[in-house]
């Protein structure tokens, strides 16, 4: 039996929240509870909830603040289904979703799956725009979009389904704050158990709606990643590095140029900057957007390849401990 539990860890996103509700009420299979857990908003969600809960299965919870993964832990303790199906508080489902999830797991043997992420079409330029950069495969290499993309998926909490029962067996989400589903992908392969990508259970997802909160974001993940690989040494990657070195390249470019007017490095920024823009214009038809997309794509690479940088270095060079180095990166009793 497939029964599903959806988890949503939310903090102060009420908004966003009423149009995920609602997108679940249009569901075409309706056998499915919701759980949402409140981690410690400093608004009020219960004027959202109270106009769901006659409509949808659902159940409110309401607890201290201590990041996603723990609160998503706590959501998966109160759920009653044989899965566990964590979306972030941004995203818009398909009115198949649930339906869609049952019929790849009557198909697939499997312990964890996890979808893509996409644009709605209501979305604006910006989110757009920083979809694009978060899906393609010149800045990401479409590990979030595509299953040709990726030979070993790690399904992200914004779309991520789990056996109740495994997900007990690991111990849930771990203390991470950030980086903790790739992490909770990785323990669960080092406990023998299996993931698969199911292409038609993408949902739509909102993320950031400004370049800096874009950027802070993106490096955040790349602070997280040296920390994943400390955690889980056998699935370092050397294009982990990637974003860092192209940090590096352009400031080395910069000084070439300033200094000796030498120019060709640059000049291979501006070819890669020409294959996002006619690439971005290929996939959205839409010029603004191409023209958004580039930048985006260099905040992405310039923050995450920063934030990489200076991680591997206080981790591996200065022998800091990941909670010293990056107290916010992790929650503490």
């Amino acid at each position: 039996m497939n029964s599903i539990s959806i988890i949503i860890a939310i903090y102060n996103r009420k908004d966003e929240l009423r149009e995920l509700l609602n997108s679940l009420t249009l569901q075409s299979d309706k056998n499915f509870e919701v759980i949402i857990v409140d981690d410690g908003s400093i608004i009020d969600l219960r004027s959202t909830i109270d106009m769901f809960k006659n409509i949808l299965d659902l159940k409110f919870f309401r607890k201290e603040n201590s990041g996603p993964g723990l609160s998503r832990n706590y959501g998966a303790e109160k759920a009653k289904n044989d899965w566990l199906v964590f979306v972030d508080s941004d995203v818009i489902v398909e009115k198949d979703y649930i339906g869609n999830i049952k019929k790849n797991l009557a198909q697939t043997s499997c312990d964890a799956f996890g979808g893509a992420d996409k644009a709605h079409i209501g979305f604006n330029l910006m989110q757009k725009a920083i979809s694009y950069a978060m899906t393609s495969i010149f800045t990401t290499g479409g590990i979030r979009g595509s299953k040709k993309s990726v030979s070993k998926f790690q399904p992200r909490s914004f779309n991520m389904g789990v056996r109740k029962e495994t997900f007990d067996k690991v111990g849930g989400f771990s203390e991470m704050r950030i980086g903790e589903d790739p992490d909770l992908s990785m323990t669960l392969w080092e406990n023998g158990y299996t993931t698969a990508f199911f292409d038609n259970i993408g949902v739509y997802h909102k993320r950031r709606t400004d370049f800096r909160k874009f950027s802070r974001q993106v490096y955040q993940f790349g602070v997280a990643r040296p920390i994943l690989n400390q955690r889980h040494p056998s699935y370092t990657k050397v294009t982990f590095w990637f974003p860092s070195f192209f940090l590096m390249g352009y400031i080395i470019g910069l000084i070439h140029y300033f200094v000796w007017s030498y120019g060709f490095i640059l000049s291979m920024y501006g070819l890669y900057t020409m294959v996002i823009f006619f690439h971005a214009l290929l996939r959205t038809k839409n010029i603004s957007i191409a023209a958004m997309a580039v930048t985006t794509a260099f905040i992405q690479m310039f923050s995450y390849g920063y934030g990489f940088l200076k991680s591997w270095i206080k981790l591996n060079i200065l022998k800091e401990k990941p909670e010293d180095a990056f107290p916010g990166h992790f929650y503490r009793k």
